[in-house]
């Protein structure tokens, strides 16, 4: 419920006419009831999450939903900057995606009854797996179509929200930053740009990158016995990866 509220919110912030080929909640009921049944799923979520009991899983999960709006903050204080870090957009990822998964992974283990210490590492594969998925998900708005996409393709950086790809396009493309900084102004510099990410290298960089958190993520699962539930989160990474292929 907490991720499903995240997305209502994000299609009004982002005004995204489609979702997984769908139409938005604020296309087709107005932006104020698809702000008010994003709030009434978060209100919603934190009643069932009071009524776990359980102080440090209330903890946990109270702090992504603040994260969701760090995120949003950092995201639209950074459009079409292209002098974005690295460790600024891996940072924003964790806030809008990662966060969510390693609170849901420590919550679990921690009614699980495992010692702190594997709670700890639950957590860092979550983190892992979160950011993998949104670097994956990043790189897949340059490498679909928009059919497979259920939006159009490029619309991240169409709006400014510069991704793994393109930071990592920037370094090696001088003439991308006057096309991003220009908000695309001219015809078909959108199209221009987006070929020069694909060109340049960028995407293999940030499949590297997803590679890294992947294998981060299946590091943490050293803690766990050998099992098939430890093989499921095992598979849950690498068919994320398999996602690109």
């Amino acid at each position: 419920m907490i991720h499903t509220a995240s997305l209502i919110h994000d299609d009004v912030l982002d005004d995204s006419d489609l979702r997984r080929g769908k139409e938005t909640v604020h296309q087709l009921y107005g932006t104020r009831v698809a702000v008010l049944a994003g709030d009434f799923m978060f209100a919603q979520s934190s009643w069932y999450l009071a009524n776990l009991e359980n102080i440090e899983v209330i903890k946990l999960i109270s702090q992504v939903i603040k994260d969701f709006a760090s995120g949003e903050i950092k995201q639209a204080s950074s459009l079409f900057d292209c002098d974005v870090k690295l460790e600024e957009y891996l940072m924003k990822s964790y806030y809008k995606t990662a966060s969510l998964v390693a609170a849901s992974t420590k919550g679990a283990s921690i009614f699980s009854g495992v010692a702190s210490s594997i709670s700890g590492q639950m957590y860092e594969y979550g983190k892992n797996l979160g950011l993998s998925f949104q670097i994956v998900d990043d790189i897949l708005d340059f490498t679909q179509s928009a059919e497979q996409l259920g939006k159009p393709a490029g619309s991240d950086l169409a709006k400014g929200n510069l991704t793994a790809p393109v930071i990592f396009a920037l370094e090696k493309e001088p003439r991308l930053r006057d096309i991003i900084e220009s908000e695309f102004c001219e015809s078909g510099s959108l199209e221009k740009a987006i070929n020069m990410v694909k060109s340049c290298g960028g995407i293999e960089i940030a499949q590297q990158l997803a590679e890294e958190k992947a294998d981060l993520a299946l590091q943490s699962l050293s803690c766990l016995p050998l099992s098939v539930f430890r093989s499921a989160l095992e598979e849950m990474v690498n068919f994320n990866l398999k996602r690109i292929d």
